[in-house]
């Protein structure tokens, strides 16, 4: 197990350097997505429109945050179940996506996708998530606003700390 300082964008080749069990601080960009946006993003790529951010060298990090304070960034700030997501991350990471953050496991043929596309899943800590909104530094809507808080957000992070949970490799800390 190491403990690394990750900044944005993770490329396959920082993906392929990560182990499942690392502990890692990410900052710089990354958006949030739940399953709502993929849902919507999977119909625009169906209908051969482009998605509404570039997702090659990306990390999704799936929330849905909840309202704000007059005097914070963003709400409450914890990961949501990422099998919701499955079904349309394979898909997401053949584009070009290289990480995700959430929790749980996550089915095979996404596995085999992670590996096939040198990409990573983080687990951050549910029931965490007021101490996980004091990393986000900055949060703005870029799409889906309709959506409210299941929109795609584009946050800035620092030291915004997760767990290597599957690597390039296939290791899956789930099924260890």
């Amino acid at each position: 197990m190491d403990i690394k300082n990750i900044k944005f964008p993770i490329t396959k080749e920082i993906a392929s350097s990560l182990k499942a069990g690392d502990y890692v601080y990410l900052s710089g960009i990354m958006y949030s997505a739940r399953d709502a946006a993929h849902k919507r993003m999977t119909e625009s790529l169906d209908r051969g429109e482009s998605l509404p951010i570039e997702i090659k060298d990306q990390t999704i990090y799936y929330l849905g945050p909840s309202p704000a304070r007059p005097d914070q960034v963003i709400g409450s700030a914890g990961p949501t179940t990422s099998g919701r997501m499955d079904k349309y991350t394979p898909r997401l990471l053949d584009l070009g996506m290289t990480g995700m953050i959430g929790k749980g496991r996550r089915t095979d043929a996404v596995k085999e996708s992670i590996k096939k596309n040198h990409a990573v899943y983080f687990a951050a800590v549910g029931g965490a998530g007021a101490l996980l909104s004091k990393c986000i530094k900055k949060a703005e809507v870029v799409a889906y606003d309709d959506l409210g808080a299941e929109a795609i957000y584009k946050l800035e992070v620092e030291d915004f700390p997760a767990v290597v949970v599957i690597d390039d490799k296939g290791n899956d800390l789930y099924q260890g």
